[in-house]
């Protein structure tokens, strides 16, 4: 389907309002800077959901490039919950984290991307929008072609680019991940970090590591471990796969896990 070329928001046209799922990783950068260079069509806008515990290298990575998607006409919109809880925890005391538990259910369900991504994103699109339907685009790639899905409600359309589903792929074939990063390097971009929070239970080994090397990530990671713990008695939660408090576990022996797991923000079909 193709997008309106003027990309206004005005209730007279009837074409989707394209807007890119922007969770400052390698393919949603990617799909921001296509579009920037010409490579993708124009769209609205790009939509940072922040939750506030982004790894602090993504956050002084979006600071390095906000100004030179804008500059090239991106305009890169943040969007925040609507209440601040804390990390992991929502204002009732539930558990928003994929935990792991030790002598209990195996592991929680996700419920962090709807409430810090997936409904102010949906708070933003609705004020926004001016009745005109939405092509969201979501930078999923060959690998985890599985992940896509339609949206929930009417008036959101998803597309995925790099699959060539709902937005022709650039080159007519479907990217895997490294074309993108490919892309990036021959263009002079530099290749974001992973994009997680510091805390994410999805997170694989490399990731856990990047975490203990940087100290105030680190300090989030380990209060939110130790945060979580007894919020599901007569459970104990932990952030580690191992059921290990954080504090002191051996990050480089632990299994790798899920490799696309972590990396949520720019994928979350909203």
């Amino acid at each position: 389907m193709s997008g309106c070329h003027c990309q206004k928001p005005c209730a007279d046209c009837a074409q989707p309002l394209r807007v890119i799922s922007l969770g400052w990783g390698t393919q949603s950068f990617g799909l921001a800077a296509m579009s920037a260079l010409g490579a993708l069509p124009p769209v609205y806008a790009a939509i940072h959901a922040d939750t506030g515990h982004e790894h602090k290298a993504t956050y002084e990575f979006s600071a390095r490039w906000t100004p030179w998607l804008e500059a090239h006409g991106v305009r890169v919109v943040t969007v925040r919950p609507a209440a601040k809880s804390a990390p992991g925890v929502n204002a009732w005391g539930g558990v928003l984290l994929p935990a792991y538990t030790r002598g209990g259910e195996g592991q929680f369900g996700r419920q962090c991307t709807d409430d810090w991504k997936r409904a102010p994103i949906r708070r933003w699109l609705q004020a926004n929008r001016a009745g005109r339907p939405v092509q969201l685009w979501i930078g999923i790639t060959l690998e985890e072609a599985s992940r896509t899905k339609p949206a929930d409600v009417q008036y959101i359309e998803h597309a995925y680019p790099f699959l060539g589903l709902g937005v022709d792929a650039p080159g007519g074939k479907p990217w895997k991940r490294r074309f993108v990063t490919e892309w990036l390097q021959a263009n002079g971009l530099e290749i974001p970090p992973r994009s997680a929070c510091t805390f994410c239970p999805l997170q694989n080994r490399h990731d856990w590591l990047r975490v203990m090397r940087e100290p105030s990530d680190l300090a989030e990671a380990v209060a939110t471990d130790l945060l979580i713990r007894c919020q599901r008695p007569p459970d104990r939660l932990y952030v580690l796969k191992s059921a290990t408090p954080l504090w002191k576990a051996d990050i480089a022996g632990q299994p790798e896990l899920d490799l696309f797991g972590a990396e949520c923000s720019g994928m979350c079909g909203v």
